[in-house]
């Protein structure tokens, strides 16, 4: 029987070395500079290069899929069955308030600090290890495992679609790139985008407002951009407004072209917005009380009042509840408004099932009857997944799980949505565990290395359970 966690704690130093070479990557999706050869751009291609050089140095057989995709593989190669591991090398935008380079991983007091820390390379290259120790040790496989690496989880998973159109659907498989136990259950996930045309006629002129870096976090950061006819009074009410509000932070600065209103606030995960402050809402809700006018008032109206401070979507009229996958939740992800031009709002929806998507939209579209705004849908939609907890992957990985950990595990529903989905019996797997702190699209993102440590065990032996059965 194998010694997991003293097999992995062998490799300790390697696989740190191994995890920073991956952060120092910096593998944001980049259109201005996507080609041909580098479809989401140079980061992207060349976290995928790199990962992939690592596991064929370890004996892995690897294959490169039109630099958006690749896999590295071990096991019986004519195996008529397999287990997938997919993971994504592709990472968020850093975003401001970080204590240290985001793209130049540090361990301080136990924790590796950098973009991607946790989400999604420190549990990938975990994930890996384990596979590495498998083939290391020789342990005989009855299903081929194939460790799957995209370069677009945090955008619109292009990298997917290329994948599964030319590649078998496996034959069951996990993402690590969540928590534990087991997420056997993700929520439906579409995004819609609300248009507005930028303008503006009253005595208060939006020159500009800008918010958000994806649509699926909840923005830290609101910049605005204001003509007002009395400055000083705009001013004091502003100062007002922060004092009134403890849980955010921002200032003002004045400009030739008018005052500039910044606002801070929590940059979270999108799919959970209630535990983040949205900075673009604030500072819409401060902005709403003057008098703009044309689609600038109806922009911070919406922006400001209807979305404000509703993660479940109860002022849309879309809130919903199912009992086994839990509440709707939304976020306002990105948003712009420049004067005499196109700007949006983008709401990023994780819905149970009980819900049907294009009512969402419905929703929207009675929301902005008065508004002459346009309701447009966004990027990838993704119904609910659910894979039931008698399942032979669900059931062997939480065996696995209680049996390392010695707690008592279940399985669980979330609003996040990864690869796993992406599989008819594809879970979540790991690797926060409770108690953790979550910090995926924050500042100063990190994992201990302790927690990297148990999952690195924890996966080695989930495959080898799951290649070697049946």
């Amino acid at each position: 029987m194998i010694e997991w966690r003293a097999e992995i704690e062998k490799r300790q130093e390697a696989f740190l070395e191994d995890l920073k070479t991956m952060l120092r990557v910096e593998s944001v999706r980049d259109d201005s500079q996507a080609s041909a050869a580098a479809p989401f751009g140079p980061g992207p291609k060349e976290a995928l290069e790199t990962f992939l050089l690592i596991a064929k140095e370890a004996g892995f057989r690897t294959k490169n899929i039109d630099n958006v995709v690749g896999y590295a593989e071990i096991g019986p190669i004519d195996a008529p069955e397999s287990v997938a591991v997919l993971a994504h090398v592709d990472v968020m935008p850093a975003g401001e308030g970080w204590e240290s380079n985001p793209f130049e991983p540090i361990v301080k007091d136990g924790k590796v600090i950098a973009r991607g820390a946790s989400d999604d390379k420190g549990p990938g290259m975990a994930a890996f290890y384990g596979m590495k120790i498998l083939n290391e040790l020789n342990v005989p496989l009855k299903r081929r495992v194939r460790f799957i690496v995209g370069t677009d989880e945090e955008n619109d998973w292009g990298d997917m679609d290329k994948y599964f159109s030319v590649e078998p659907q496996p034959t069951m498989g996990f993402s690590p790139d969540a928590e534990f136990p087991v997420i056997n259950g993700e929520k439906g996930n579409v995004t819609y985008e609300v248009k507005f045309n930028g303008t503006n006629n009253g005595d208060f002129k939006l020159l500009s407002f800008t918010s958000g870096l994806r649509p699926n976090m909840v923005p830290g950061k609101a910049v605005a951009l204001v003509q007002a006819p009395d400055a000083s009074v705009m001013i004091e009410q502003f100062n007002e407004f922060l004092e009134n509000q403890p849980q955010i932070s921002g200032y003002f600065e004045p400009l030739p072209e008018g005052i500039q209103f910044v606002i801070n606030g929590k940059q979270v995960h999108g799919a959970s917005p209630e535990i983040g402050e949205n900075a673009g809402t604030y500072l819409a809700k401060f902005l709403k009380e003057f008098a703009f006018d044309g689609q600038a008032k109806g922009y911070l109206d919406l922006l400001g009042g209807v979305l404000h401070d509703d993660a479940l979507g109860q002022k849309l009229g879309v809130a919903h509840v199912d009992d086994v996958m839990g509440p709707l939740t939304m976020n306002i992800g990105i948003q712009k408004f420049e004067i005499d031009k196109p700007g949006f709002i983008n709401l990023n929806f994780r819905y149970p099932k009980g819900v049907d998507y294009r009512v969402i939209g419905e929703m929207l579209h009675k929301q902005l009857t008065t508004l002459s705004a346009e309701v447009v849908l966004g990027g990838h939609h993704m119904a609910p997944h659910y894979v039931p907890s008698d399942d032979e992957i669900v059931k062997t990985l939480i065996d696995v799980y209680n049996r390392q950990t010695g707690l008592n595990g279940v399985a669980e529903v979330v609003g996040g949505g990864t690869y796993g989905r992406l599989m008819e019996r594809g879970v979540a797997f790991g690797a926060l565990f409770p108690g953790d702190e979550d910090t995926m699209h924050q500042a100063n993102e990190f994992m201990t290395i302790d927690s990297l440590i148990k999952a690195a065990a924890i996966y080695g032996e989930a495959i080898e359970r799951l290649a070697t059965q049946g």
